[in-house]
């Protein structure tokens, strides 16, 4: 008498799964965007304040008040993705996972994009006629980690500093964290805090604004020389994406690999922080 277990069916999932990883770009509603943009560089002019004068005597000359014109530039560069699918893999899967090669390519696309973002937030800035001068963020721009984390008083500072240099109120404002920094805020804030129920919620998910920014998380920040996270926030015109070609896809069969099916995804962008004032750096210890 055969074993009843030869008639058990195998069940296998039709479907291919992602495993977890940031889906694509986090931070590209955050910052400007300048698309169409030619050639391997380009720069973008900025004009500075005008000074009023007072007028202290009649008929006097008119007094000319020329404004300071600055320029900033944007290296771009190419970024691709590209996936084999072979045709006996084919015959060998339930699923056509076509598809989901294009959606994996567009993500890490958008990762590197962000990418791209936080190097200009933190790093150097070419400025002048031909791109020949460079500009840090001053250390006027920075919180300082001050042996802790993420903190209220951290955000407050952050906030000063650009309501200090009249980084307008009326634009959007963005503070982008790790998990890490959520987890400090909960953490060293007390349970009796006004602020508290506030920072829970954030951390909830519920809300995404808290003391005028809109916190974005992400794991992709950098560290500084002392291995602290740079948590940035910034004003939406701060940071500057230039994009020459944005995503996009291609599939087509490869002659030279048997006919398999390629799925070929590029992406060209370059970015630049505009002007020191709109960004802040705070350092969090982790």
């Amino acid at each position: 008498m055969a074993n009843v277990t030869t008639a058990f069916v195998k069940q296998f999932a039709a479907n291919i799964m992602h495993l977890v990883q940031q889906k694509g770009s986090r931070l590209r509603p955050t910052i400007m965007i300048e698309p169409g943009v030619v050639g391997e560089e380009a720069s973008f002019d900025q004009l500075g304040t005008t000074k009023a004068q007072k007028k202290t005597t009649r008929n006097a000359d008119t007094p000319l008040s020329q404004p300071d014109h600055a320029r900033r530039w944007v290296t771009l560069f190419d970024y691709e993705v590209a996936k084999l699918h072979d045709k006996q893999d084919q015959l060998k899967m339930l699923s056509d996972p076509t598809s989901r090669y294009v959606q994996s390519g567009a993500w890490a696309l958008g990762r590197a994009m962000d990418d791209e973002i936080i190097a200009a937030a933190t790093g150097t800035a070419r400025t002048g006629k031909t791109g020949s001068d460079n500009i840090t963020l001053p250390s006027a721009q920075k919180v300082a980690h001050s042996s802790t984390g993420m903190t209220i008083a951290k955000i407050l500072a952050a906030k000063e500093i650009l309501d200090t240099n009249e980084a307008d109120e009326d634009e959007p404002r963005f503070m982008i964290v790790t998990a890490g920094q959520v987890t400090d805020l909960l953490n060293t804030t007390e349970v009796k805090s006004a602020d508290y129920n506030t920072v829970k919620a954030l951390a909830a998910g519920q809300i995404d604004t808290f003391c005028g920014f809109k916190f974005v998380r992400t794991q992709r920040l950098g560290t500084d020389s002392d291995s602290n996270r740079q948590v940035l926030a910034y004003n939406k015109s701060g940071i500057l994406l230039a994009i020459a070609q944005d995503i996009v896809s291609d599939i087509g069969p490869r002659r030279d690999k048997s006919m398999a099916t390629q799925v070929y995804l590029s992406l060209g962008v370059g970015s630049v922080r505009m002007e020191e004032e709109r960004v802040v750096e705070i350092a969090c210890t982790e």
